[in-house]
C-alpha cells in the first residue's frame, strides 16, 4: 500500500434491510414482527462486520504444523493433569478411556462447525460473534456471557491444579509429606453429593459443607482433621499472571513452543514410565458396576466425559486463526483435527496407564499423574521420586502458561460485548503506559483469585465443561442456520461432506452436546443457569438500552 493511500474508515454499522428465508419460518417472522422481538433477536450482517474490518490485514504466515502446535499448546493443561483423577475414581474406573474418546468425539464435530465460521466471520468475539450474526443479540449476549464463565472459571480450575502440583513439587523436593501447611493450600469449602464422604463419613443429601482434609493422626492412631482457611497458591498465581498482563508481558512463539515441548516431555515419560508398573487385574472390571447416579457403569462414563471434557477445551483458538492461515481450506483442519487427535491419543493412553498401575478407586485426586506413579513405584520398591519432580515441574511450568492464555483471553470478550454496546465503555479502557486492557484484567482476574481460592477443583471443572458446551451448542446451530439462510455466502474453509455433511455435521455436533449435558450433574446445570440468569438481568439492566444496533437503528428510522 502506498504512503499516500489512505484507509478508509469502516462505515456506520446499518443493521437494516429485508431478511434471507429463516430455517425457523413462521416463528421467526411472527417473533421479528414485534418491537421487543426484532430488538432481542435481530442480527447482525456479516457485511457490516467485513467493512469494519477491512482496515485489518492479516498477514497469512500459519502453516498446518503451526497450527497443531497452536492446538497443543491451547488444549494440555489441566484436563490431563488434573481431573483424570476425579473422573477416574469417581465416575469411569478404567473406562476412563471411553469417556476421553466420546469428548474427543463432540469437541471434533464442534470443531468444524468453528472453523467454517471463523473464515466467514472473522471477529475476536469467536462464538459471541458467531452466534450474533446467526441467532441474535440476546442469545449472543448469553453466550458471551458463557464465555466468560469458560475463562474465569477455567483459569480458576487450573490455578487450583498448579497449586496441586506445586505442592507437590515442594513435598517430592523436601521428602516430607508435611512441610506444607494444609490450612493454606486447600478450599474451605467442598460440594458433597449424595453418598459422598466427608471426615470419613457417607453423607445422605448433596450441598455445600466447610471442607476438611486429612492433617496427621492422634495417639490412637484415629485420623486428625483440619478446616482449610483457603488456598494460597491458587490465588498467588492468578495475582502474579495479571501483573504480567497488566504490564504487558505477552507470549512468543519461542516460549509457547517450550511450553508445549515441556508439557509433552512431561505426559511421554508418565506413559512410558509406567508401562512397566500396569497390573492388569487393575482393569477389572473395565466399567465398574454402579453404585449411585454418575458413579460408575454406563451413566459414570458419560458423567467421566463431562469432566475430561475440561481437557479439550483450547481447540478453538485454532479456528480463530483461519484469516492467518496459509491455505485455510487445507490448514484449518489439519490444525485442529491434528491437535485434537494427538491429544486424544495422548489422554487416553495417560488415562489407561494411570487406571492401569493403581486400583481406580484409588486413584489420586491431587495430582494425580505425579503421585499416581510414585505409589505405584513405591508399591514395586522402586524409588521414582526423581520423576515425580520432573512431572510436578512440567506440570507447575505448562499451567502457568495456559492460565496466562486464559487471563489473556477474557478481555477480548469483554471488549467484542463493550464495542457492540453491551457492556459499559470502561472495559475497553486501556493502561495509559502500558497499553493493555487493565480494568477487564484486574476485574475478572479478582473474581478469578476468589474462586480459585475458596472452591475446589471438581466444582469448578464441571462448571466450565458445562458452560463451554453450552456455546458450543450455539456455534453449532449458528452454523446450520447461515447454512440455510446464507448458502451461498464465501467460506474459507467449508464443512467436508458437500451438502449433506454441511447439515448433517453441525446436526451431530448439536445433538452430541445435549446427550452430554444430559449426564452431567442437576447441581452443575442449575449452577450455569444461574449464572445465566446474572447474564440476563445485567444485559436487561444495561445492553438492552445501550446496544449500538438497536440505537443505529433507531437512528436510521428516524431519519437521522
Amino acid at each position: 500500500m502506498s504512503k499516500d493511500k489512505e484507509v478508509p474508515d469502516a462505515p456506520t454499522p446499518q443493521y437494516v434491510g429485508s431478511a434471507p428465508p429463516h430455517p425457523f419460518g413462521f416463528v421467526h417472522r411472527a417473533v421479528m414482527s414485534t418491537h421487543i422481538g426484532s430488538r432481542l433477536f435481530g442480527t447482525k450482517d456479516i457485511d457490516v462486520l467485513h467493512q469494519e474490518l477491512a482496515h485489518v490485514e492479516y498477514k497469512k504466515t500459519l502453516s498446518a504444523l503451526d497450527l497443531v502446535s497452536l492446538g497443543v499448546g491451547a488444549i494440555i493443561g489441566a484436563g490431563i493433569f488434573v481431573l483424570t483423577g476425579v473422573a477416574a475414581r469417581e465416575h469411569a474406573g478404567p473406562a476412563l478411556v471411553i469417556s476421553f474418546l466420546i469428548a474427543g468425539f463432540v469437541c471434533a464435530l464442534a470443531s468444524f462447525c468453528y472453523s467454517e465460521m471463523a473464515s466467514m466471520v472473522p471477529a475476536s468475539g469467536s462464538a459471541y460473534t458467531f452466534t450474533y450474526v446467526a441467532l441474535g443479540e440476546f442469545l449472543a449476549w448469553i453466550v458471551g456471557w458463557d464465555l466468560m464463565l469458560e475463562y474465569l472459571v477455567g483459569a480458576a480450575t487450573v490455578a487450583v491444579g498448579w497449586s496441586a502440583y506445586l505442592v507437590s513439587l515442594i513435598r517430592d523436593l523436601t521428602g516430607s509429606d508435611t512441610s506444607v501447611n494444609v490450612h493454606i493450600t486447600n478450599a474451605p469449602f467442598v460440594w458433597l453429593e449424595k453418598g459422598g464422604l466427608w471426615k470419613g463419613i457417607e453423607v445422605d443429601s448433596a450441598h455445600f459443607a466447610r471442607n476438611y482434609v486429612p492433617c496427621g493422626e492422634d495417639a490412637a492412631g484415629n485420623v486428625e482433621w483440619c478446616a482449610p482457611y483457603l488456598n494460597l497458591p491458587a490465588i498467588a498465581i492468578v495475582v502474579a499472571v495479571t501483573i504480567l498482563l497488566v504490564v504487558g508481558i505477552r507470549e512468543s512463539t519461542r516460549v509457547n513452543t517450550f511450553f508445549v515441548i515441556v508439557k509433552l516431555t512431561a505426559v511421554l515419560m508418565f506413559i512410558f514410565a509406567g508401562i512397566k508398573f500396569i497390573k492388569p487385574s487393575n482393569y477389572t472390571p473395565f466399567i465398574p458396576p454402579n453404585e449411585k447416579p454418575k458413579k460408575y457403569g454406563v451413566d459414570g462414563v458419560f458423567a467421566a466425559a463431562v469432566t475430561v471434557f475440561f481437557a479439550y477445551i483450547g481447540f478453538d483458538a485454532v479456528s480463530t486463526t483461519a484469516q492467518e492461515a496459509k491455505n485455510p481450506q487445507r490448514d484449518i483442519p489439519i490444525g485442529i483435527l491434528g491437535s485434537l487427535g494427538i491429544c486424544t491419543v495422548l489422554y487416553v493412553a495417560v488415562s489407561a496407564v494411570l487406571t492401569g498401575i493403581v486400583p481406580y478407586h484409588a486413584v489420586p485426586k491431587d495430582a494425580p499423574v505425579s503421585n499416581a506413579i510414585f505409589q505405584a513405584a513405591k508399591a514395586a520398591g522402586v524409588n521414582l521420586r526423581w520423576l515425580t519432580i520432573i512431572i510436578s515441574f512440567a506440570a507447575v511450568a505448562g499451567l502457568s502458561s495456559v492460565i496466562l492464555v486464559m487471563l489473556m483471553g477474557q478481555p477480548r470478550i469483554f471488549h467484542a460485548l463493550a464495542k457492540d454496546g453491551l457492556m459499559p465503555p470502561v472495559f475497553t479502557k486501556l493502561h495509559p503506559r502500558f497499553k493493555t486492557p487493565y480494568v477487564t484484567t484486574i476485574t475478572t482476574s479478582t473474581i478469578c483469585a476468589i474462586f480459585a481460592g475458596l472452591l475446589p477443583v471438581d466444582i469448578l471443572g464441571n462448571l466450565t465443561s458445562v458452560g463451554t458446551l453450552f456455546a458450543f451448542f450455539f456455534v453449532s446451530v449458528s452454523t446450520l442456520v447461515l447454512r440455510i439462510t446464507q448458502p451461498n455466502r464465501p467460506r474459507g474453509f467449508v464443512i467436508p461432506g458437500g451438502k449433506i455433511g454441511g447439515y448433517l455435521i453441525p446436526t451431530l455436533s448439536a445433538v452430541a452436546v445435549i446427550v452430554l449435558l444430559s449426564q452431567t450433574t442437576v447441581a452443575s446445570i442449575s449452577r450455569v443457569f444461574i449464572w445465566m440468569a446474572v447474564g440476563a438481568i445485567i444485559y436487561f439492566s444495561y445492553g438492552y438500552r445501550h446496544s449500538k444496533r438497536r440505537l443505529q437503528n433507531a437512528a436510521v428510522t428516524e431519519g437521522i
